[in-house]
């Protein structure tokens, strides 16, 4: 995939004068030489300090969504939304704001997700690029609660990319 001909590369400073980051580096430092042919998922867990549940629950309120799925993250939930688009013998990258660390100890156990899942390495994770490594994935789980999550959501939706999976609500199966 081809994401600009022109694209932030960590030249320059923010208005608060900050050094800025080069947008691709999550995605240079995660899949190397081999990232245009790629194939990924990215999962986005935000566990959003204590407002976590009640956002979830006000936008399960709007939208229909589960109230605590997309919080929790738990294998067959993942499972569920990966499956059928045949992403889980493919690498699957978790981005979190690290708050709940047992959603990538849950989903390492787990023998169908554990062998696939990866982090992003902490040297190169920034905001930006952790956002681009979503924006540009094969497949992406987020949270209806987290704006960051919206946000990639949006973005693939504008590119016209497939396998995004925001507001999902379960059904009486699971």
């Amino acid at each position: 995939k081809k994401l600009f001909l022109s694209y932030n590369q960590g030249k320059g400073v923010t208005t608060f004068g900050m050094p800025v980051g080069d947008m691709c580096s999550v995605i240079d430092a995660t899949l190397g030489e081999e990232k245009s042919s790629a194939v990924y998922s990215v999962i986005h867990s935000r566990h959003l300090e204590e407002e976590g549940e009640k956002l979830l629950w006000w936008r399960s309120k709007l939208y229909g969504c589960d109230p605590y799925a997309a919080l929790h993250m738990k294998p067959d939930y993942v499972k569920s939304i990966l499956a059928p688009w045949g992403m889980l013998d493919h690498p699957i990258y978790l981005i979190t704001d690290g708050q709940d660390p047992e959603v990538f100890e849950r989903l390492q156990q787990d023998p169908d997700i554990g062998p696939q899942l990866r982090l992003v390495p902490p040297e190169s994770s920034w905001l930006g690029g952790d956002v681009t490594f979503a924006i540009m994935s094969n497949a992406f789980v987020g949270n209806p609660a987290s704006s960051l999550s919206s946000f990639i959501a949006h973005s693939r939706l504008a590119f016209g990319f497939n396998n995004t999976s925001l507001f999902r609500k379960m059904d009486a199966n699971g």
